[in-house]
């Protein structure tokens, strides 16, 4: 993913999943496709949450603040 959309969640009463669906029926109604991939800081990962929250694979990295979600479409590789 080259481009995406960063959400800022910080609401302690809502789930990760939650925030996930949120954020993406945000994505979707902007720019009118659904995300396919979320990265999220690693801690957020230890919270029980799933790999995959509604068809939107959930991935850790250390660049994605704490309570951020960057979210985006997956290219899938070119075939040759």
């Amino acid at each position: 993913m080259d481009i995406g959309m960063l959400w800022f969640d910080d609401n302690p009463s809502v789930n990760i999943a939650e925030k996930v669906t949120k954020a993406a029926s945000y994505y979707a109604s902007k720019y009118g496709r659904k995300p396919n991939i979320c990265f999220v800081h690693p801690g957020t990962l230890t919270k029980g949450i799933k790999d995959n929250v509604g068809g939107i694979e959930i991935k850790a990295s250390r660049t994605v603040l704490r309570n951020h979600f960057w979210l985006g479409i997956q290219q899938s590789p070119a075939v040759n």
